[in-house]
């Protein structure tokens, strides 16, 4: 192993402390002979240059990154300066060249631009150590056949040159010590900016500034905490709404914009190369992916829609709705007092407008789409594996989760690290962190944390649990007496205003706790140390997943499983605390209760969501620019345009994902009380692809470029989600919704054969002697005796008086069948499903066979011809024998490959 590939494993600290006094760095270039902290001499005149310039003063050294500060004396001034001084020589230690725009110089006149500029030996250095793959011959391989349709989908089509920005290439890890190998047309333009930016702040997350409290300290994110540096981006190439005048700007933020972050262009395909190639795979790959979902979604959001408007055609037809809106039966049947004090009997249809309703997601047509969402998610889960492993080939992918786990260790880590243990494996020496008891101290507290904060979720929720019980009768009550409020009491019952109001006010506390945690996720995560920037991501995710999923579906799990099935009987109901009587669910069921739930969480959470990510920003960024420009007249170059925009953020495509997972599990884990909501989903999707795509091109800077061959950990839990879907809309059809007590009236215990399904209404309600309440809970009776209440148990004059009838418990036993039966119906198509359709296409299979096939003949043919030109001096016996070897070694390596 040469002394470069030794030094691949070493992080920058260990190299700029060893070799840091050999290294002769370029010049220190400032734009201004006043104000800057390293002296230089290099003047120019500034009007000369475009604003959109992406180069240096000399316009040939491109601008790959650009540090920015507020020179203030009174904030530790002589601190921050120091350490800048000390960051700054470093930096030119590790051959990256400096250019300094004075304060003067900038439109504030306060803040201090440093342009960071890599040049070939640096790329090239950093290349090699971190295994970029780099083109070494085009790719000669024939296309796959063209889809014979593809004519019909000429209208989604973008224009070839913007969907295939380059060609494709055959591609190999880079080697300085190999350069001629690869195709390198242009010094300047070989490495895509996305590239240099990746390479540049590899180096500066790792570049010291000096020693304090006896540590050593490195990295521009410390610095960037502490105050030192105010920001640090690289470079969009050109403004978003027109072209660069400059011939050497690739204009593709331009194209990004024109062809893609348009919300008129929702209907056409996503440009997922050119993203790729602008924001990194990292980013690229989470717009493949939510391109991906949004089309599945098109199909679900075609059944769920067909699946309403069943229940909206035949809502006329529902017999239990008939029956409650019946004066001659609804009106006649009296129902017992929801609550204990001041509520009245109340007829029967007074529910008339919701029972109605309720059929509109309560029908036979819910089951049906239930099994369906079930094959769907499995379909979807499936096929976008194959999707995501055609893209890692695409994209040069096929190898790196290994080289992620080696390459990407955290500066934090590696600043934590006091000692160095040997990898079995390859022989050498890896940083490891130390277990201490001060270490397992804070693990213990970041998981007593994590628990504090579940159990916060926990007492939020039963709050609006009580909320619910205790402002009921006051809805009861003030509908009773408000004579405005009469006309729309028959649709505006007592139970759907206190759902709606309740769903609100659970809404709002799901935003607060939300706001919170996301901070307190963040530090625990710190405290913890990660080793990797994906173990980071991976522990994060686990801890806002775990969060999220208890602030958002607790409500919907109360609703759907417990909200009517522990309430008792009148004279005998159960109580929470021993105060607040247990909620009852409408006559017509708990299910459009759920849907009311369902509808104003996932609305609500799309609705701020968009506001969140496109009108704040703009606004911010709006009013970040109208307090800067204090004298129009300065020059607003590009990198103060960049500066005036926000910070896309190291967690910024975390919390992307995070949004669309949780609208996953609305989709999927209740979607059968609520068929439409992959419609919201899906019109929701087509608006964030676009919002998304708008605010990363025109309202952040330029991320750091980062590779990433799949979504991570967001796959495994998405495969949790789609197999605990499967069991709570089971439960869903069978104890929330009514149509398992339906089915078992229809079939034995319907008594009329020219409509079976007459009286079923009659038949589940139980009767109450109304003087077997401890204590009158409203006003007289009048001249009825009995009551009515949702259950069933047998009548006052029977001799097993309120006791569970025998229907209770077929019913009973008919929901725990369908469960059993729907369940073990739809997993084993599932797992069918997922083992017909293999993760990786069979012609992507043979395509990364025959390019390593190539890769590997193209780099021993290299070989062979470098070798026969270092042996010509050589015995003619030698050269052969050395050719035979190598050649034999291209040979096993096929073989091996």
């Amino acid at each position: 192993m040469n002394r470069l590939a030794k030094r691949g494993s070493e992080t920058l600290i260990e190299m700029v402390a060893t070799d840091g006094e050999e290294s002769n760095g370029p010049l220190y270039e400032t734009n201004s002979s006043a104000g800057s902290e390293l002296p230089g001499s290099s003047e120019f005149d500034k009007r000369q240059q475009s604003k959109d310039s992406i180069f240096f003063c000399d316009g040939i050294r491109r601008i790959d990154y650009v540090l920015s500060y507020v020179d203030d004396p009174k904030q530790e001034g002589d601190k921050k300066m120091e350490r800048r001084k000390e960051f700054e020589n470093n930096l030119l230690k590790s051959g990256l060249e400096l250019e300094t725009e004075d304060k003067k110089d900038s439109e504030d006149g306060r803040t201090y631009f440093i342009k960071i500029h890599a040049p070939w030996e640096v790329l090239t250095t950093y290349a090699e150590v971190l295994n970029i793959k780099m083109p070494i011959r085009e790719n000669d391989i024939p296309p796959a056949m063209e889809n014979p349709f593809e004519c019909m989908f000429g209208l989604f089509r973008l224009p070839k040159e913007v969907m295939n920005p380059e060609p494709d290439y055959f591609t190999a890890p880079f080697s300085k010590q190999r350069q001629e190998l690869f195709c390198i047309e242009d010094e300047n333009t070989f490495f895509s900016p996305s590239v240099r930016n990746r390479i540049v702040y590899y180096i500066l997350s790792r570049c010291p500034y000096g020693t304090e409290e006896g540590k050593k300290k490195f990295g521009i994110k410390r610095l960037l905490s502490n105050g030192t540096y105010t920001a640090a981006y690289p470079l969009h190439d050109c403004q978003y709404w027109k072209k660069s005048r400059d011939p050497n700007c690739g204009n593709e933020r331009y194209t990004l914009y024109t062809q893609w972050a348009r919300f008129l262009r929702f209907y056409k395909e996503q440009p997922l190369d050119l993203i790729r190639r602008y924001y990194g795979e990292r980013i690229g790959i989470y717009f493949a992916w939510l391109g991906f979902y949004t089309e599945m979604l098109f199909f679900a959001a075609v059944v769920g829609l067909i699946c309403f408007i069943y229940g909206w055609i035949t809502m006329t037809d529902n017999m239990s709705s008939i029956e409650i809106c019946d004066e001659s039966i609804g009106g006649e049947i009296i129902m017992c007092p929801l609550c204990d004090r001041n509520c009245e009997y109340w007829k029967l249809n007074t529910t008339c407008e919701s029972s109605r309703y309720s059929h509109l997601f309560d029908n036979v047509a819910t089951l049906f789409f239930a099994i369906f969402m079930g094959i769907w998610v499995t379909l979807f889960l499936e096929f976008w594996k194959r999707r995501q492993a055609r893209l890692e080939y695409e994209w040069d992918l096929v190898d790196f989760e290994e080289e992620q786990q080696q390459l990407q260790l955290r500066p934090e880590y590696e600043a934590k690290c006091t000692q160095k243990k040997k990898n079995p494996v390859t022989q050498e020496l890896e940083l490891e962190r130390k277990w201490t008891l001060d270490f397992y101290g804070k693990l213990f507290l970041c998981w007593m944390a994590i628990l504090f904060w579940i159990s916060l979720i926990i007492a939020s929720m039963i709050a609006v649990i009580v909320y619910r019980l205790s402002v009921y009768a006051a809805f009861a009550s003030l509908m009773e007496d408000t004579e405005s409020l009469r006309p729309i009491s028959s649709l505006l019952t007592p139970q759907l205003a206190t759902s709606v109001t309740a769903s609100c006010l659970n809404f709002v506390i799901i935003m607060i706790l939300n706001f919170l945690y996301e901070r307190i996720a963040v530090w625990i995560t710190d405290m913890e140390v990660p080793r990797t920037h994906l173990e980071y991501e991976n522990r994060l995710t686990m801890k806002m997943f775990l969060f999220q999923f208890v602030n958002y579906y607790s409500s919907c799990f109360y609703v759907a499983f417990f909200k009517g099935k522990f309430v008792g009987y009148p004279g005998a109901y159960t109580y929470m605390f021993s105060k607040w009587r247990n909620e009852e669910c409408d006559p017509a069921g708990c299910l459009i209760e759920l849907t009311t739930q369902l509808t104003i969480i996932m609305a609500g959470k799309q609705i701020w969501g968009n506001i969140q990510e496109a009108i704040l920003p703009w606004v911010w960024n709006w009013w970040r620019r109208r307090r800067a420009r204090t004298n129009s007249e300065k020059l607003y170059s590009r990198w103060e345009q960049d500066h005036a925009l926000q910070s896309f953020g190291p967690l910024g495509l975390f919390y992307e994902y995070l949004e669309m997972v949780i609208q996953f599990g609305f989709i999927t884990l209740f979607v059968a009380s609520f068929p439409l909501a992959p419609l919201l989903a899906l019109m929701n999707n087509i608006l964030e692809i676009r919002v998304d795509s708008w605010k990363l091109t025109t309202q952040y800077r330029r991320p750091v470029a980062s590779k990433a061959h799949s979504i991570g950990v967001w796959q495994e839990i998405l495969n949790g989600m789609a197999v605990l879907s499967v069991v709570t809309n089971a439960f869903i059809v069978a104890f929330t919704s009514d149509m398992i007590p339906r089915l078992v009236y229809y079939h034995a215990y319907s008594t009329d054969q020219n409509s079976p399904m007459s009286g079923y209404i009659n038949n589940s309600l139980s009767v109450f002697q109304i003087s077997d309440f401890p204590s009158e809970p409203g006003a007289s009776p009048g001249t009825f005796t009995t009551c009515r209440y949702r259950d069933y148990r047998y009548p006052p004059d029977h001799e097993k008086k309120y006791l569970h009838t025998m229907q209770f418990w077929h019913i009973l036993a008919a929901k725990m069948a369908f469960i059993i039966i729907m369940e073990h119906i739809v997993f084993i198509v599932k797992f069918f499903v997922a083992w017909m359709i293999p993760d990786v296409p069979s012609e992507v299979k043979a395509r990364i066979k025959r390019e390593k096939f190539l890769t590997i003949q193209i780099l021993h043919e290299y070989e062979l011809n470098k070798l026969k030109e270092n042996l010509c001096n050589r015995t003619d016996y030698q050269v052969e024998k050395e050719v035979i070897a190598t050649e034999g070694k291209r040979e096993l390596a096929q073989v091996m490959g």
